[in-house]
């Protein structure tokens, strides 16, 4: 039996139906992907599995004893609270006692002996109920995390807020996993710990995200939610992306069928008296059912309409900053560094969160100070900083008044636009165009920060962390319109994908507040950057590199000569991955079909565990097809 099975899933909220009859069975060891748009219902779905939410219709049935842990979007704490202590809480009433034991057995005085004598009823108590293996499972995920016991929650970054809430359902030891957008303000270090994480992940993990390259890793099943239908693709990310241009390719040509069809009735109707006189009453009853159909047929979101007011051209140089210093306290953030930004150029800036990113960006604006060195400015700058939009965002004002700012028209590119039509180019209805800000989901907030920005007359933008929420739609939209953009981009994101789209050169915080530029994006810098820092990369960092970019020595070995059986193998693997990739393909498009998941489990899982071995298979032949064409 499956972990869980959705049957016939239907929930609306108002007049939105967020899902229709869906179906999803979730089995062990599956990693799922939930992609979808912003407000199609993903974190609905997951609500509805963790049993949060109750659809309108349909069932949920779960394996006997299925244990199931959700990490939502914005975890909450108590602000109070330890790090040891917001981990324990995830094991309930036991976990209270394991914080008690905690805190006594750290920070009581020995010559207390009230505390003397509950610390020994609270130890009776743990070992009555099994508690120490659970005290020591503690232990061990925060150990694993690199978590601070001993630090208030209220006290971390974002990140590591997430972390604390991701070591809180891992001691619960859940069969299934539910992770709501997981690599929201971690920095791509945590990124790919956690991809190396769930990788290894024992249960079935369903999650949601919109980093394709964590994606690519991690996922080996996509589900997508669109326009209420939960639709399956088995395979990575890449396979779903060639898989789903194809589905919306066919879609496309059988909508023009039908309303051509369609628009054929609807002559023949009007003709009156003709029609009339045939007597055709299935005819017509057929056309009335043609019209319900077609008022039916939810057409496809669209995208986002960007396009970047551009400001007249800057001078050919922008910054120039010369050995510049930063430090804070006793730790330096930047230590002479020096660069010129010309005109054009799209900078991203990597590293770990905490390390001096939006530091360096406010000293390359002007807004900060160095503690010495210069940084002087080209002429007729225009600068757009995104990041800055989200302090000024008044919560009780309405998506309308946050960009339209008391007008009703505003200028883009020199047209006057209503500011309704404007907002509609960023998927905002009337309704929500009114709606406070307040109400907005993470996606929609970032929507609306880009909305603003893009009023803004500009030849320099300066763009901190744009990618959260944002769907992958969304993010693609954006990346071409920033690929085309004529003015210069300093950009911080931990968006690997991203950044290897957009940008042309990086600067990189290496550690002790050295700051090094290479050219191009991510993948650039891990294939150019120096030995001795690869070298001193984490274990989960090496293996994520090797599973996105193939590294380059500068000196090749010798080809090695392959012994007669050697040679033989090597000519035949060609034919051999073609017939696995061919073979692979076919039980691909068998498991995709909706009706594969109606089948009986013993058929269902043999299809799966078949599927399972032709990818090992294939995998094995690259591998030793590479091993011995060198």
């Amino acid at each position: 039996m499956s972990l869980i099975t959705l049957e016939n899933i239907s929930i609306a909220f108002g007049h939105v139906n967020l899902l229709t009859a869906a179906q999803l069975r979730l089995e062990k060891g599956e990693r799922v992907c939930l992609i979808g748009r912003n407000g199609e219902g993903k974190s609905t779905l997951l609500k509805i599995i963790s049993r949060e939410l109750a659809p309108d219709q349909g069932k949920v049935e779960y394996q006997q004893g299925c244990r199931i842990a959700r990490l939502a979007q914005e975890p909450l704490f108590e602000p109070h609270h330890t790090v040891f202590h917001a981990v324990a809480a995830g094991l309930g009433k036991i976990g209270e006692l394991i914080e008690e034991y905690y805190t006594l057995a750290h920070h009581m005085d020995a010559e207390d002996a009230e505390a003397l004598n509950r610390l020994a009823k609270v130890q009776q108590q743990l070992e009555a109920s099994d508690g120490w293996l659970l005290e020591q499972k503690v232990e061990t995920v925060l150990s694993r995390l690199e978590l601070p016991a001993e630090q208030k929650v209220a006290e971390l970054s974002g990140g590591w807020k997430r972390r604390v809430a991701l070591a809180q359902i891992l001691v619960t030891d859940p069969d299934v996993l539910l992770l709501d957008e997981p690599t929201n303000h971690l920095d791509i270090e945590a990124i790919q710990w956690l991809e190396e994480m769930l990788v290894s992940f024992n249960g079935a993990l369903l999650f949601v995200s919109h980093d394709r390259s964590f994606m690519q890793r991690v996922a080996t099943r996509i589900l997508e939610l669109d326009r209420g239908q939960l639709t399956s693709y088995p395979g990575d990310y890449d396979t779903y992306l060639v898989r789903k241009q194809e589905q919306l390719d066919a879609e496309a040509s059988q909508a023009a069928k039908f309303d051509k069809f369609l628009a054929q009735e609807e002559v023949w109707i009007r003709q009156g008296i003709k029609a009339r006189r045939t007597r055709n009453e299935g005819r017509v009853r057929r056309l009335k059912e043609l019209r319900v159909e077609r008022s039916k047929r939810r057409e496809q979101m669209g995208n986002m309409k960007l396009k970047i007011d551009g400001a007249q051209l800057s001078g050919k140089l922008v910054v120039e900053a010369e050995h510049v210093k930063k430090g804070y306290q006793d730790k330096t953030l930047i230590e002479d560094f020096s660069t010129v930004i010309m005109r054009g150029d799209r900078i991203g800036l990597i590293g770990p969160n905490g390390v001096g990113k939006t530091t360096l960006l406010k000293m390359l604006l002007k807004t900060l100070e160095p503690d010495s060195g210069t940084v002087k400015h080209g002429t007729q700058l225009s600068i757009a900083y995104f990041d800055q939009l989200r302090d000024e965002l008044n919560l009780e004002e309405s998506v309308f008044d946050a960009v339209g700012q008391g007008q009703d028209f505003i200028d883009i590119g020199g047209q006057r636009k209503h500011v309704m039509s404007y907002l509609g180019d960023f998927l905002f209805a009337p309704a929500r165009a009114r709606s406070p800000i307040k109400t907005l989901s993470g996606g929609e907030r970032n929507r609306l920060l880009l909305a603003r920005l893009f009023t803004k007359p500009a030849n320099v933008l300066v763009m901190d962390e744009p990618t959260n929420d944002l769907d992958v739609e969304s993010l693609e939209l954006l990346e071409e319109v920033l690929a085309e953009f004529s003015g210069t981009l300093l950009l911080v994101s931990h968006d690997r994908r991203f950044l290897d789209n957009v940008v042309t050169a990086s600067f990189v915080f290496e550690g002790d507040g050295k700051v090094s530029e290479y050219v191009g994006g991510y993948s650039d810098w891990v294939r150019q950057r120096p030995a001795e820092t690869a070298a001193v990369a984490k274990p989960a960092e090496k293996k994520a590199e090797k599973a996105q970019a193939s590294t380059t020595s500068a000196a090749a070995p010798a080809k090695r000569k392959l012994s007669y059986k050697e040679q033989r193998e090597l000519n035949e693997l060609p034919q051999k991955i073609e017939q696995l990739e061919t073979a692979l393909g076919e039980l691909q498009e068998h498991v995709s079909d909706p009706a594969f998941y109606k089948q009986d489990n013993d058929a269902m899982n043999a299809t799966l565990a078949k599927l399972q071995k032709l990818e090992a298979e294939l995998s094995v032949a690259y591998e030793r097809w590479e091993a011995l064409d060198q």
